[in-house]
């Protein structure tokens, strides 16, 4: 969420960033929504004021024995009592008015980021060569998993309709080990501390994180009073929402593994074969809390954590610079990392890493306190996949297949296999 008083300082700088966004000019629209807040705070106050002296007043001229006088001010203060509930609607309204209309405006790119309309502007930061030979072509994973009988779509159809899937057996058991293996790599040498949050939240902590309101449509009602989280982005990062940290707390870094829910609203037609587009998936995901100062540098730290998954598994991979119009609405910068996937021929999108700045501190209210100079600061967000744990699965699959229909288990994930070293389906 941006700050008023930082658009009313430099509008210039604020309606060029939306521009960079592909968005009209704001500024003066939003300093006039300002204006109007504050000649209703103004009245409100100037009403309060009014009465309290008014008040003081009457008690003079009781205590002159004036009684005309006093119950002239009396009136005056009934009148104006009765003035204020009205006074006080306006101001909490026109605060509202600003308040949502702020909310709807995303993030300002930072100024390296690309400019660009849509993803054919995002540029390469950076590839990486897996050590083994890589498939040029294959079978797709839908393709290998339902000759398996391992990846079962049309039951999961029949229990919940399309974009769900059923895995069975040792295909079950591989997308077990990646989300356990990604864990203990993030936690063991990544330095971050795993959590198991709820996976139900409230609107304020899909609000704080900017899920809400203007994707509500891409959101999962539960209840009248719950949410499922589309990332555990919402509730790592709402650990921090209305809290005063110390400098010395920050970094803070927290990874979760969690099913995912997503309406994938505007989807229709795309990936509407196999598992890369689901409405339920697994996701381990990375959150890092810190300071201004820190959260360039942390942001890069973010998205080694995350390549370090797709090396240590062997898969190719590139990673992408979004550019200002196919970044998040949270996002100042995004680095995209795309796996290759033998079975499409292309690169697809595996993890996102992001940083937010205080754009959803402010929308928590999560601040820290400087160890030098007075007051607290928001602090920064970022948040990033740690990585994708059902589209893990589709590149070891594709990447890892044989002429057989067999997947080759990745050496770093035998340990958590049992020790089995191919996926295979039944034996008839």
């Amino acid at each position: 969420m941006h700050d008023i008083r930082a658009i009313r300082e430099n509008p210039d700088a604020f309606d060029l960033a939306l521009k960079r966004r592909g968005l009209e000019p704001l500024a003066a629209e939003l300093i006039g929504l300002d204006d109007a807040r504050k000649s209703a705070v103004s009245a409100a106050q100037a009403n309060q004021e009014r009465r309290n002296a008014l008040s003081k007043e009457v008690g003079a001229a009781k205590k002159a024995k004036d009684e005309a006088r006093a119950a002239e001010l009396m009136a005056e203060v009934a009148r104006l009592k009765d003035e204020a509930p009205a006074l006080e609607a306006s101001q909490a309204e026109a605060g509202k008015v600003l308040d949502e209309r702020l909310a709807a405006i995303p993030n300002s790119p930072n100024p390296e980021v690309p400019e660009g309309a849509d993803e054919h502007g995002n540029v390469e930061y950076r590839r990486f060569e897996a050590k083994r030979p890589q498939l040029a072509t294959g079978q797709q994973h839908f393709e290998l998993g339902e000759a398996s009988g391992l990846m079962d779509f049309e039951a999961a159809s029949r229990m919940s309709g399309a974009r769900f899937v059923v895995l069975k057996g040792q295909l079950a058991r591989l997308e077990r080990a990646l989300g356990q293996f990604m864990l203990d790599l993030h936690t063991g040498e990544h330095g971050y501390t795993e959590v198991a949050p709820p996976i139900l939240v409230r609107d304020e902590a899909m609000f704080g994180t900017a899920q809400l309101p203007k994707f509500r449509d891409d959101q999962f009602r539960a209840g009248d009073d719950f949410w499922l989280i589309p990332t555990a982005e919402v509730p790592l990062t709402n650990l921090v929402r209305e809290s005063i940290l110390a400098e010395d707390e920050l970094p803070l870094r927290f990874t979760a593994l969690t099913p995912c829910f997503r309406a994938e609203a505007g989807s229709a037609g795309r990936d509407t074969r196999g598992m890369l587009r689901q409405h339920q998936f697994n996701k381990v995901e990375l959150v890092s809390i810190t300071t201004p100062d820190q959260s360039a540098s942390e942001h890069e730290r973010m998205l080694g954590s995350a390549e370090a998954v797709l090396k240590k598994l062997d898969l190719p991979f590139r990673v992408m610079t979004l550019c200002t119009g196919d970044m998040g609405f949270a996002s100042q910068k995004t680095y995209d990392i795309e796996v290759w996937m033998p079975g499409q021929g292309t690169f697809r999108e595996i993890s996102s890493c992001s940083v937010c700045g205080e754009f959803q501190a402010r929308r928590m209210n999560a601040r820290y306190r400087p160890k030098e100079g007075k007051g607290a600061s928001f602090v920064h967000t970022l948040n990033g996949s740690g990585v994708a744990v059902g589209r893990a699965l589709i590149a070891v699959m594709e990447n890892y297949q044989n002429p057989d229909g067999s997947v080759t288990v990745p050496s770093v994930l035998k340990p958590y296999m049992g020790g089995i070293e191919r996926i295979e389906g039944p034996k008839s």
